[in-house]
């Protein structure tokens, strides 16, 4: 009889082992392992080629602000003379800066003579009549307490040179 209780046991042993074995709780493993078993097997495709980044270079700093009324050119420069900028000369402090970011913010009268304050975004610099401002050759013409009149010299787009009269108006603050 102890026989026969040792065989139940044992077999009541393997049943609840089997049963708690069960291959329902592993289906998706095995279906897993199913699906990666068909995949196509080769090389991996190698990463593409690394374009460096090409900055781009803006080249339009010297051009009319397109949000500026442009000026008339005089396609006849005066007296029938041919209009040149001197490029022998040494250029001024102000030539380095565009004429529309200059800005007219005083004058000064020193020994009977008219200064006109310029102020460039950062520094402010005094100027009369016969200096020269922007980068298209701008030299002053004429001073006033109100506004200071350049005539700048610009390519005419036909290998030639006119010159353009621009003013700058004093600047108030309120």
């Amino acid at each position: 009889m102890k026989r026969i209780l040792l065989l139940a046991e044992i077999t009541l042993f393997v049943l609840m082992v089997s049963g708690c074995s069960s291959s329902s709780e592993q289906k998706d493993l095995t279906d897993f392992m199913d699906e990666a078993r068909r995949r196509p097997q080769g090389q991996i495709d190698p990463l593409p080629a690394f374009k460096p980044y090409q900055p781009f270079a803006y080249a339009a700093m010297t051009l009319r602000s397109p949000f500026e009324r442009p000026t008339p050119i005089d396609s006849v420069s005066k007296g029938g003379r041919t209009v040149e900028p001197d490029m022998n000369r040494e250029h001024e402090y102000l030539e380095t800066f565009n004429i529309a970011s200059l800005k007219m913010v005083g004058t000064l009268a020193k020994n009977g003579r008219l200064w006109s304050l310029i102020d460039d975004g950062g520094k402010v610099t005094a100027v009369t009549i016969g200096n020269y401002m922007g980068k298209n050759y701008g030299k002053i013409v004429a001073t006033e307490k109100a506004q200071i009149e350049v005539m700048e010299i610009v390519a005419d787009g036909s290998s030639g040179w006119v010159e353009r009269p621009r003013i700058i108006k004093l600047e108030e603050k309120e």
